[in-house]
């Protein structure tokens, strides 16, 4: 459980930093509302937690070829519910270079964070069970 919900943490605080870093570098193309950019992170993490897997499969289905990309096409779709709800808006070549950034973020800040600095955590604290537990 702890795990799950470090997990869900670090993907809202990636999100949101790779939809602030969006706004940021490509403010001519993407807009960030202040009021609404919890919603926006909220929306985003939840449609692509629910739609990677939609998008994996439909792939694997129809066009294995494109299975590279499916982290590309799930972050497009979720940043484009995202703008649904007004928390974000994306224009012209943002359609382009917001889906890219934002999946370079959140995959990199993933592997770094979840799969480095976590899994570092929780096997330091196995070890520390499993001494505790001989002796």
């Amino acid at each position: 459980m702890i795990r799950f919900l470090l997990s869900l943490a670090a993907h809202l605080v990636l999100s949101a930093l790779a939809l602030l870093l969006a706004g940021l570098l490509l403010s001519e193309w993407v807009t960030l509302h202040v009021s609404g950019f919890l919603v926006a992170v909220v929306i985003f993490a939840l449609a692509q937690a629910v739609l990677s897997p939609f998008v994996f499969n439909l792939a694997r289905q129809y066009a294995s070829a494109l299975l590279g990309g499916i982290g590309l096409v799930s972050t497009l779709l979720a940043l484009w519910v995202a703008t649904l709800f007004g928390g974000i808006e994306i224009s012209g070549l943002g359609w382009v270079l917001a889906p890219l950034l934002v999946w370079i973020v959140t995959a990199l800040g993933g592997w770094i964070l979840l799969g480095v600095v976590l899994k570092r955590h929780f096997e330091k604290r196995d070890r520390e069970k499993a001494a505790r537990a001989v002796a």
